[in-house]
């Protein structure tokens, strides 16, 4: 679902593009080395998609290209390390974010009687 406010919408798209990015880098990782074709027929995505993120997955130096495909480097778990830290940083944050509305909400109803 996305959001209907501008203060939302832009997280929400990164999200999602990230979570296309670990998909496809999950799908290397298991079907290295791997081309094009064969990542948008297993991740049904479309090819101009699947060659943006493998852009990004280059620039980031987390792939290498190939003769056969995509191949990992040694940079990839690194890289999920600090992922799962900054998610569990994010995921802190978003509790937090939580707690505060639901204490914003239970104000009100107790102002509204």
């Amino acid at each position: 679902m996305r959001g209907r406010s501008a203060l939302t919408n832009k997280i929400e798209s990164e999200i999602q593009l990230l979570e296309r990015h670990v998909t496809m880098l999950n799908t290397i990782v298991a079907h290295e080395p791997i081309g094009i074709i064969r990542l948008s027929e297993l991740l049904a995505i479309p090819q101009h998609k699947v060659r943006y993120s493998l852009r990004i997955l280059e620039q980031e130096g987390l792939i290498l290209p190939s003769p056969e495909g995509a191949v990992t480097t040694e940079k990839v778990l690194t890289f999920f390390n600090e992922l799962q830290d900054i998610l569990q940083k994010m995921d802190t944050t978003v509790n937090v974010l939580r707690e505060s509305l639901d204490a914003q909400e239970h104000a009100k109803r107790i102002n509204d009687k």
